[in-house]
């Protein structure tokens, strides 16, 4: 089906000399990208402190996670498209500006407010990275292009997992500014190399930037993923959860209507719609869920009192350390995915990397009598995440027009983001569903973490048979 837009076919322009090497540009980017993504998870050793420490309910100070998380949801699509119309180096530096005023924000605050407005300034900065994977494909040769995607991607993951280790070391041996101002430091760093090191590709098309389309999916995407991220504080039946969930779904239905009458829309549904990215969109809910649920159940049973008879004990940092190793394994496997989709393709990459995933979740079933046991689990699940990541946006990017190309990986980041919000919302609602008593505290059951890991498998295979209904592309 012909999409709606009236825009012109756009005329990308590349720079007849680049100003550096386009393993240069692709270093920056990735770096870039992963110091974004490590914002999502610094504060998670913190996060049972951060009332005390902002003056305030455990409960407001809740709000200091998932307001990253929503706001880094919204950003993604929006950027986008912002780097469509004006130029995606131009929206990169921007993105990185706004992390670096968030992390200082952060760093200066020690009450509930201003820390809320410097999250969501951090949460608006992961704009950098669908933006970033799609200019990779218009400053790198082919034969760099599938490697470049491919680390990019994986970055969503790769700082979230090495995300927890260094936030811990940094708390235990420095004070919990300190985690601000090391992000502040490693954000002006990514700015200036943006600025100064990515190539200033005439990429903008013409058309205009549609604001009501962008503020209509922003009220849709903060009801539904805050009643999401809520629902097991608030209650699932309770009238807040159950309101804010109806009225961003009616929202996004109407901002859907819209976009599909708009001349020059956010998102160009039709072309959202075809098979090839549709698929690929909600194989990335299910990819995400599994990626989700390692991060919170893995991390939980390390910490788990050994009282328990199946808790194994581990200090916060300990348990970082444990993790590390899933970080470096998923950085590892970002080329060995780009090789993999130069040879067998995207689509059979995104398959392998679910598989991988899935097998994770099915070792960790039974074997989670030892750390190092664990370690191999989300080593393995690392793997298929790197593989898994690597591949969709490749898919996305094979599908869509080169002029729509940063709109269409950044509504592939939502619905990894999607994926994610609801997986932690599941994992925690089966967590806390059946429990123990130690000394007056509940905590999970040992079969509590083995439905988690089951149902983390399961979604991981629904995301393999959804990338298997892809067309397979057709080659001349």
């Amino acid at each position: 089906m012909t999409t709606t837009s009236s825009r012109p076919a756009a005329t990308i322009g590349v720079p007849a000399e680049l100003p550096g090497a386009p393993l240069l540009t692709v270093v920056v980017l990735c770096f870039g990208g992963l110091v974004a993504a490590l914002t999502q998870t610094m504060v998670i050793p913190i996060q049972g402190e951060l009332g005390q420490l902002l003056g305030t309910t455990e409960a407001n100070a809740s709000w200091v996670v998932t307001v990253t998380l929503v706001a880094g949801a919204i950003a993604m699509p929006i950027a986008g498209r912002l780097g469509d119309l004006f130029g995606k180096q131009r929206v990169l530096a921007i993105s990185a500006g706004l992390l670096v005023l968030g992390s200082l924000v952060c760093a200066l605050s020690s009450t509930l407010v201003p820390m809320l407005a410097g999250r969501l300034l951090q949460g608006l900065a992961m704009g950098f990275i669908p933006v970033g994977i799609a200019l990779m494909r218009e400053v790198t040769p082919p034969r760099l292009t599938a490697t470049g995607i491919a680390a990019m991607s994986a970055t969503l993951g790769v700082g979230g997992a090495i995300g927890l280790p260094l936030s811990a070391w940094i708390v235990q041996d420095f004070s919990w500014h300190a985690l601000f101002w090391v992000s502040t430091v490693l954000a002006a760093v990514v700015a200036l190399a943006v600025v100064v090191l990515v190539p200033h590709v005439r990429d903008a098309v013409p058309g205009r930037f549609d604001a009501v389309g962008a503020i209509g999916l922003a009220v849709g995407l903060v009801a539904l993923l805050v009643a999401v991220s809520k629902g097991n504080e608030w209650g699932w039946a309770h009238g807040r959860t159950i309101g804010l969930a109806i009225a961003g779904v009616v929202v996004l239905l109407a901002w859907g209507s819209y976009e599909l009458r708009v001349s020059d829309p956010l998102c160009d549904l039709r072309v959202s719609a075809r098979r090839p990215v549709l698929l690929t969109n909600v194989a990335a809910v299910a990819i995400g869920f599994g990626m989700m649920a390692q991060a919170i159940v893995v991390p939980r049973l390390l910490l788990t009192p050994v009282e328990t008879g199946y808790g194994l004990g581990q200090t916060l940092l300990a348990t970082g350390l444990w993790l590390a190793p899933g970080g470096l394994v998923m950085m590892a496997f970002s080329p060995v995915s780009g090789r993999l989709i130069g040879l067998l393709g995207a689509r059979i990459t995104l398959m392998i990397g679910g598989t991988v995933l899935g097998l994770g979740y099915l070792f960790a079933v039974f074997l989670t009598d030892a750390p190092w046991q664990l370690m191999v689990a989300n080593g393995i699940t690392s793997a298929g995440v790197g593989i898994g990541y690597a591949a969709m946006p490749t898919l996305i990017l094979e599908s869509v027009p080169l002029a729509e190309a940063g709109s269409a990986v950044g509504i592939n980041g939502l619905m990894r983001s999607i994926g994610t919000s609801v997986s932690a919302a599941v994992m925690v609602a089966i967590l806390t569903a059946t429990t123990v008593d130690l000394g007056g505290h509940a905590l999970p059951s040992a079969e509590a973490f083995r439905i988690c890991f089951i149902v983390g498998a399961v979604a991981a295979f629904l995301g393999v048979f959804l990338a298997a209904l892809v067309p397979r592309r057709r080659t001349a």
